[in-house]
């Protein structure tokens, strides 16, 4: 049986839990302020549907078939990083477990 320092009390469970649910909120606040931009500006600017860019595309075409992708993904990898590392540092993880084995400090 191993000690009660190996194991996350609940009190850092529920921490690390509240810090999530408050980045999980400011991204997805972000991605419905991008999302929702996209038919705001069709209806507030003309030259953002009927201007013309490289190969005849239009602003909003371009922002749709190309720029969500790239802001998704974006996003996304932001998202996972700063979970992953919000929850390693509240809660351990192998870093953590390797520095209780070895006795050498995390990297």
């Amino acid at each position: 049986m191993g000690s009660a320092d190996e194991h996350d009390t609940p009190a850092e469970v529920d921490a690390a839990f509240r810090t999530l649910r408050r980045v999980a909120i400011g991204h997805v606040a972000v991605f419905t302020g991008v999302i929702v931009a996209v038919p705001l500006l069709t209806a507030a600017l003309d030259w953002w549907s009927q201007g013309r860019l490289f190969g005849g595309m239009s602003p909003m075409f371009a922002m749709t078939g190309l720029g969500l992708y790239a802001f998704f993904f974006v996003i996304c990898l932001a998202a996972a990083t700063l979970s992953n590392a919000v929850e390693e540092r509240m809660l351990g993880g192998p870093a953590r477990e390797a520095h209780h084995q070895d006795g050498a400090p995390p990297p």
